[in-house]
């Protein structure tokens, strides 16, 4: 079946679907996205991702191209079309096409809003959730505000494929004070040496992860030992857990960081626990 997008109001097949090369998403990144994880035909955490996109939108001063409740409905009919059951839905806003200019383009430039949906292949997501992933560090090099979800995106693509090349799945950013801050494409954590499940603090130093708060409250509620705290890459290293968690890879065990074992190579009891929790399992 021929995957179909929406693209400025019209669905057409992904194929030939395009935007005006004048467009600032392509010219800028002059744009942001969102992505939410569809199981069983149902999507995740539907608010916070609505509500993530809109301050994305604000914080750039981007006008929302229409309504939630419009854009709740193109994105239903988009899975439809694409049959989608288990996968994502992927939504990606930018300032519009204009003249280029470093400047924002006159008012009343309708932005562009692309929207796309594909299955996933769940039994391949299960199947490195049970074995745990590999992860190595990587120097902090992107722009200050991470905590907007913009497609400048360049150091993640360098730093996963860094990842990739050392036989890893996913690189953590590591600031000048030797603090990881989060992944190319999700948030970090670990439980220390002392029991503590630790993850950094909201601020503009990472992406505020749905998932992230959904599995922060579901170790509250089950009244873990939980600190919104950074740790180091040292302290990563010599952790009983570690794990990263983004809508795609809920909870997922890092056995080994920089070529260093983590616990006994294995997923811990921690993170399989709460990834069962997120899931419903």
């Amino acid at each position: 079946m021929s995957r179909i997008a929406y693209v400025n109001g019209a669905y057409v097949p992904l194929r030939s679907a395009s935007v005006s090369i004048m467009d600032r998403g392509f010219q800028f990144a002059d744009s942001i996205y969102e992505v939410w994880a569809i199981r069983g035909g149902r999507m995740f955490d539907t608010e916070a991702h609505m509500t993530r996109l809109q301050r994305s939108l604000a914080e750039l001063r981007i006008t929302p191209p229409m309504s939630e409740a419009s854009l709740m409905a193109v994105m239903r009919e988009t899975m439809r079309r694409n049959r989608v059951s288990d996968g994502i839905v992927y939504v990606q806003v930018s300032r519009g096409a204009a003249s280029r200019d470093h400047v924002f383009p006159a008012p009343g430039t309708a932005p562009t809003i692309v929207v796309t949906a594909k299955n996933l292949d769940r039994a391949a997501i299960a199947k490195r959730a049970a074995a745990g992933i590999k992860v190595i560090s990587a120097p902090e090099t992107r722009w200050r505000r991470r905590d907007i979800k913009s497609v400048n995106l360049l150091p993640n693509v360098l730093a996963r494929q860094g990842a990739k090349e050392k036989g890893a799945f996913e690189a953590w950013f590591v600031d000048e004070h030797g603090l990881v801050t989060e992944g190319t494409s999700s948030n970090a954590w670990i439980v220390d040496s002392n029991g503590v499940l630790r993850t950094r603090e909201l601020s503009f130093d990472i992406l505020h992860g749905v998932t992230r708060g959904a599995v922060l409250k579901i170790a509250q509620e089950r009244q873990m030992k939980v600190e919104e705290r950074p740790f180091t890459i040292e302290e990563a290293k010599t952790a009983r857990e570690a794990f990263i968690t983004a809508a795609s890879n809920a909870a997922t065990a890092a056995i080994e960081i920089d070529g260093v074992r983590i616990g006994d190579g294995k997923p811990g009891s921690v993170t399989e626990a709460l990834r069962a929790a997120y899931l419903g399992a």
